[in-house]
């Protein structure tokens, strides 16, 4: 026997301050996030101010006409497009009566439902109890109005975890701290092995949704590796969570190892960025990033904006950088004049992802060169050193010495020149 789970509606609520030119998409990026966590919109109420109220973050005349509006529309819960204080919560709950989401929490919801892996489960509670840590007594009284609205006499797991008071709270997020750090901890040793080969690190990075996981598996497609390599892709926010790393090995070009990171969003919670800092190592230690970019979507500006300013909170802003324009079948006349560094692709059209290897395989061979070096048995301790720097294509063993065919960064090319073979010269 199958039942099907209805969805709760939801109305929603934004404050345009100034007339901020953006309002507008940012409440349909609102109704997106709200759709990719099975809420049925069923309306929305918008109020323009000069600033944000402090109690209600809404004016407070706006309250009744909300409060009947929801009741009007049968909504279950009222989500807000900005991060509420917890006193804001707090007054809006006992104020309109209803569940209260903002767009935090929101983002949180979708996060716990998409965490598989261990790591992005921890990271996700992590940040969910940091963001409730504030506002117990609030999100308390929000899920009353919830189990009340609904008629339903059932404590859940979720009310229960809003139980635990701030001292139980505090304690469960330095444990698992803890456990992200030692998780961390073996991420970074993995790093360092991964340092040694000289097998470089491409990071895909970008707003959430912009074709990052496609692109990786049409990218595994050309380099022949099985279907079960592949990584999960699906037309949603945030389908992507966990970190994938996947060699690109393809005759004619450099081989790489090639990242998926989770995707970005504007006003990114900072709970979110603080929790998943360790995942987002695999970006900060990056030899290049690809900025993806979906050019179908109106607001890519702003979304390039928002990918840069995450990229800033992580510390990652001096690493050489490919834009990569991505469904230019779906906006061919696209220019983009002020931007250098770019290359415009379709992610499932494998001609144009050869075009984008092409680009990478410039970028990556920029810092490294081919060469031959004949290194005396007497400089045993320099042979050493190109295998943990370098990578040695091959060792042939003569009477005074090894002569080797490697690929060596171009610093370790000038400062050892003497040793290149006399033909190299």
């Amino acid at each position: 026997m199958t039942t099907n789970l209805k969805k709760e509606k939801t109305l929603l609520v934004g404050v345009n301050i100034n007339q901020h030119c953006h309002f507008n998409e940012s409440m349909n990026e609102l109704s997106n996030l709200a759709l990719s966590c099975d809420y049925e919109v069923v309306g929305q109420i918008e109020q323009n101010l000069k600033k944000i109220n402090k109690t209600f973050y809404i004016g407070s005349g706006k309250l009744e006409e909300i409060k009947n509006s929801a009741n009007e529309l049968e909504a279950n819960v009222i989500i807000f497009n900005n991060e509420l204080s917890p006193s804001q919560l707090r007054n809006l709950v006992r104020a309109l009566e209803y569940r209260i989401i903002d767009r935090t929490s929101l983002i949180l919801e979708i996060f716990v439902r998409r965490a598989k892996t261990r790591e992005a489960k921890l990271q996700v509670e992590v940040a969910n109890m940091q963001y409730m840590l504030p506002r117990l007594v609030g999100l308390n009284e929000s899920l009353a109005q919830q189990t009340g609205g609904v008629g339903s006499k059932t404590r859940g797991s979720g009310e229960k975890a809003l139980e635990l008071d701030r001292r139980q709270l505090e304690r469960k997020i330095f444990e698992q701290n803890k456990i992200l750090e030692s998780i961390s901890n073996e991420r970074q040793v993995r790093q360092k092995k991964r340092a040694k080969s000289i097998i470089p690190l491409v990071a895909l990075v970008g707003y959430t949704n912009s074709g990052k996981s496609t692109l990786m598996n049409g990218l595994l497609e050309i380099s022949g590796k099985p279907v079960s390599k592949r990584v999960f892709e699906k037309d949603i926010l945030f389908a992507t969570l966990d970190t994938s790393v996947r060699k690109i090995s393809i005759p004619g070009y450099r081989e790489f190892l090639l990242s998926d990171t989770v995707g970005f969003i504007s006003n990114l919670p900072h709970e979110l960025i603080k929790a998943f800092r360790s995942t987002l190592e695999e970006v900060r230690t990056a030899d290049l990033l690809l900025h993806v970019i979906d050019i179908s979507n109106p607001e890519y500006e702003e979304q390039i904006a928002a990918t840069n300013k995450t990229l800033q909170d992580i510390g990652a802003v001096n690493i050489p950088i490919l834009y990569v324009f991505n469904k230019i079948d779906l906006n061919k006349e696209f220019e983009a004049k002020t931007i250098a560094n770019k290359v415009f692709v379709s992610a499932k059209n494998q001609d144009e992802l050869s075009l984008l290897l092409e680009q990478i395989d410039i970028k990556l061979r920029k810092e490294y060169i081919e060469c031959c070096m004949f290194i005396p048995y007497n400089q045993g301790k320099l042979i050493s050193y190109f295998k943990s720097n370098a990578h040695i294509k091959s060792a042939k063993y003569e009477n005074e010495g090894t002569i080797l065919k490697l690929e060596c960064l171009r610093s370790d090319y000038r400062k050892y020149e003497h040793f290149l073979c006399q033909n190299t010269r």
